[in-house]
């Protein structure tokens, strides 16, 4: 009888060498993003005052891949390629016939899958000869993984946390002050838009809507400053599908080829990530495959949320972008996954959703700390509390395959580890933690305001 085989690995001379841009593919382009003033699409000019022009160019370009710098490629030789793995002992946990793998992210510097784009914004913000990055953060993946990106490009960063999040985890302030960066919880006194947050609700957990203006309000009051975001922005999505591209290889070592691809999704990067490079082969070459993205069901934008034209942040500093959401003054239950309490989804998954081309589910909380308990006596990793919401997805696959008879193939984006985010699980251990079930009038709270806005 042969080995089981655990861990599908990959040598660091296949780390792909570009990242694949789906905007080629899609068969229905995104619309437009718009001025919030004229209502007319927005140009480069409109960017730059935030981003460099190499990213301004990556996110309206059509080409179907883009070469990945060498310097940017000599970094991600400290974490990539990531491991994949063959979760046997959670297939027998589950007595499920199906094939689970995951592909483990939490490997990298900051725990997490995010910093294979920050990596790569901080070089090319450099290249521009930028000198300061503002950002936001919610449950502190993101930040934390600028932070090391700027540090290794020697570029002052500023981070804005969802409150909530900066309260409930005080070991990540520690670890994104390690690399140099200062870090301030959100809504701040700091800034305009932060002060009127703060006067209208005293005891807002804050949101990354709020902290995404915050940052943005820093970065145009200065020359020599640019904003960073960590996911939403198809050219983060883009960034981030080194993640599938590696996949493809280690699924064809494996001798396999998923049925399922699923991963969390809060703006869309993890997602994304996973999944994009399997969706390349499902639109050129008649794969099958079935792409689901989970949210929490205290903040469902792709489930319930309405499909039109709505700002990326709180304070309306964004262009008009065409998404899946709640309305960007909707309010998030201060759940314990700060990385998915995102009112909107990015405008690539949101158009993939609208073709039909992927799929949505949202969970509650208590049914995924379940998953993710299970998952870490399964296979030893404590998962991020994002990544539960993809595991408990897992379960209900898996359980299907049961029921069914099936012997399907899983493939799961576990983007993180959970090592910071112990308060979480003690908090659902100490029963502190409950489902959020949300009313008709929180759904409507966040859209009313968008009815002078174009919709779609």
């Amino acid at each position: 009888m042969a080995e089981k085989q655990y861990k599908i690995l990959l040598s660091e001379d296949e780390i792909p060498r570009h990242w694949y841009n789906i905007q080629a593919d899609m068969p229905n382009k995104p619309l437009p993003p718009l001025h919030p003033g004229t209502k007319q699409p927005v140009g480069p000019a409109d960017l730059a005052p935030l981003f460099p022009m190499e990213l301004i160019k990556q996110e309206v370009s059509q080409e179907r891949y883009i070469e990945i710098p060498e310097e940017v490629r000599e970094i991600y030789k400290l974490w990539r390629p990531t491991p994949m793995f063959r979760a046997h002992r959670l297939e027998k946990m589950l007595d499920t016939p199906a094939k689970i793998y995951y592909k483990y992210e939490g490997v990298s510097p900051s725990g997490s899958h995010k910093t294979n784009t920050a990596v790569a914004q901080a070089y090319y913000n450099k290249m521009e000869g930028v000198k300061r990055i503002t950002t936001e953060t919610g449950a502190g993946q993101w930040g934390t993984a600028l932070a090391i990106a700027c540090q290794m490009f020697d570029i002052e960063c500023e981070v804005f946390q969802v409150r909530i999040s900066y309260n409930q985890k005080p070991y990540r302030k520690a670890l994104i002050e390690s690399f140099g960066a200062k870090i301030y919880p959100s809504p701040s006194e700091l800034t305009e838009s932060g002060r009127k947050i703060l006067a209208q609700y005293p005891d807002t957990p804050g949101s990354l809507g709020i902290a995404i203006s915050e940052a943005i309000e820093c970065a145009v009051q200065d020359e020599n400053c640019k904003y960073a975001l960590g996911s939403v922005l198809n050219h983060v999505l883009m960034h981030q599908t080194i993640i599938g591209q590696e996949c493809l290889v280690q699924m064809e070592k494996a001798g396999d080829f998923p049925d399922i691809v699923i991963a969390p999704l809060g703006g869309g990067s993890n997602f994304a990530g996973i999944s994009f490079p399997f969706l390349h082969q499902n639109l050129t070459q008649g794969k099958k495959v079935r792409a689901i993205a989970v949210e929490p069901a205290s903040c469902p934008k792709l489930t319930k949320g309405e499909f039109r034209y709505d700002f990326g942040d709180s304070a309306g500093f964004t262009p008009l972008l065409p998404m899946y959401t709640l309305g960007h003054n909707f309010r998030p239950a201060a759940i314990h996954a700060g990385g998915l309490r995102y009112h909107g989804a990015s405008v690539l998954c949101s158009q993939l959703l609208k073709d039909g081309l992927i799929e949505a589910n949202a969970i509650q909380q208590l049914e995924c700390f379940e998953a993710g308990i299970a998952f870490a006596k399964a296979e030893g990793i404590i998962p991020a509390p994002e990544a539960t919401h993809g595991i408990a997805q897992v379960f209900r696959e898996a359980q299907r395959c049961k029921e069914e008879g099936k012997s399907e193939t899983i493939l799961l984006n576990l983007c993180g580890h959970g090592f910071l985010d112990m308060q979480a699980y003690m908090d659902y251990f100490d029963g502190k933690l409950s489902d959020h079930f949300l009313t008709d009038e929180e759904l409507k709270s966040g859209l009313k305001e968008l009815a002078d806005y174009p919709s779609i």
